[in-house]
């Protein structure tokens, strides 16, 4: 896993108290759909999401792909590989 300077969007969907990859934006897995098209409005940008274990996460790409963003991914392992990998995150 590396530092994700390098991605255009970085979508966190982790529980706020779990904390979030730093510079991440946080949308909640329960209204991405309404708010992605205002945050993210480029539908080519490269998006990453990622939650606390992958699963939300694969949820949220899923939705997205389906409302035609192209450059969707989702962050295998979630919070939890990044923190295992001693990655920052922040609150």
């Amino acid at each position: 896993m590396a530092e994700h300077s390098g991605f255009q969007k970085l979508v966190a969907e982790a529980k706020k108290h779990e904390g979030h990859i730093p510079g991440a934006m946080h949308l909640s897995r329960g209204t991405i759909e309404l708010d992605i098209e205002e945050r993210v409005p480029d539908t080519s940008a490269l998006v990453i999401c990622h939650c606390g274990g992958g699963g939300r996460s694969a949820l949220a790409a899923e939705s997205l792909q389906k409302m035609g963003y192209k450059n969707v991914r989702s962050m295998a392992g979630g919070l939890k590989a990044w923190k295992a990998a001693g990655l920052s995150t922040a609150r």
